[in-house]
């Protein structure tokens, strides 16, 4: 018998909780419904969730820092629900972790497709044959394989530098993650790295030449902020 992938379900209105948890028990998922951030941070370790959905406007912790304390132990992948829209506020969302965020009032048919495509994307490293995880990523027609330096894009391997390929696996593995261009030098190049910015540019600019936009992805560019690696549902 398949174990039944696991949702945690954070939010302080029992009504679209209770609506949320139906619609994805129909879809075979099991589901745990915590009504604040405390409960949730507290449950997360117990019921081991496979995806955890988000509200932000929490009693008590608000759901900002219940993903910053599950992102400081966990890569659990997690979808912000809100009714803020503002840029803003995702970007703040995303910055912190979450893997994607809906607005709220939203329709629940929706909800279910991004939990879906959420959970395809987030893959547990394969096992190599000497026992050693593999780092890897792949999406329709691009594979970055960090254990043997590799990137096949559209069936056919692509050349590129170590310090490229290692900001595209960077971005790749967190999927509408925004990074800036100061935590991609610090993660890609090192605190002790003497530069500027204009580095990540200049290899970004590399990558789209070498990895173009894809109709389920592509590299995309945070105006003032830096940039992510979009994913479509």
């Amino acid at each position: 018998m398949v174990n039944k992938q696991k949702i945690l379900i954070v939010d302080d209105d029992p009504n679209i909780a209770e609506l949320v948890s139906l619609y994805l028990i129909k879809e075979c998922y099991e589901t745990m419904i915590v009504n604040d951030g405390e409960s949730a941070l507290m449950n997360v370790d117990s019921f081991q969730p496979n995806l955890i959905l988000l509200d932000l406007m929490l009693p008590g912790i608000d759901g900002y820092q219940v993903c910053r304390e599950i992102r400081s132990k966990s890569t659990t992948p997690i979808i912000m629900m809100s009714a803020k829209g503002e840029v803003f506020d995702k970007v703040l969302g995303l910055e912190l972790g979450a893997d994607d965020y809906i607005e709220k009032p939203f329709d629940t048919k929706e909800l279910v497709a991004r939990v879906k495509a959420v959970l395809r994307r987030y893959k547990a490293p394969a096992a190599t044959a000497s026992g050693v995880s593999e780092k890897r990523v792949e999406y329709p027609d691009l594979t970055i394989n960090l254990t043997n330096y590799s990137v096949i894009y559209m069936g056919h391997s692509v050349d590129m530098p170590p310090k490229e390929l290692e900001l595209l696996y960077f971005l790749a593995a967190s999927p509408n993650h925004v990074f800036t261009r100061e935590q991609l030098l610090d993660q890609i190049w090192g605190y002790e790295y003497i530069g500027d910015t204009r580095t990540v540019d200049v290899h970004i600019k590399r990558l789209r030449e070498k990895i173009k936009d894809h109709s389920a992805w592509k590299l995309s560019t945070i105006w003032g902020i830096g940039y992510k690696f979009e994913t479509k549902l």
